[in-house]
């Protein structure tokens, strides 16, 4: 399994709507941290989360969670 790009080390910090978002897990979308399709030919695909209110999140970066695409602090280890 190929390894996922790691855009930064700590995650970005985002106040979001009430939606359907598509979180980029393969770091080379330009549009960080939300896919824009740049994983098209990788094994890799995006991960749709909901949200059902206006909402503060913290979303991976670095592409190691354990939690996608939430962070889980993994950055301090990668």
């Amino acid at each position: 399994m190929s390894e996922p790009i790691i855009v930064d080390r700590q995650p970005a910090v985002v106040k979001l709507d009430a939606g359907t978002y598509y979180w980029c897990s393969c770091g080379r979308s330009k549009n960080q941290p939300f896919c824009d399709g740049s994983h098209e030919g990788t094994e890799f695909t995006p991960v749709e989360f909901t949200l059902h209110e206006t909402t503060t999140v913290a979303l991976c970066l670095c592409k190691h969670t354990e939690n996608p695409p939430f962070c889980d602090g993994t950055h301090n280890k990668v």
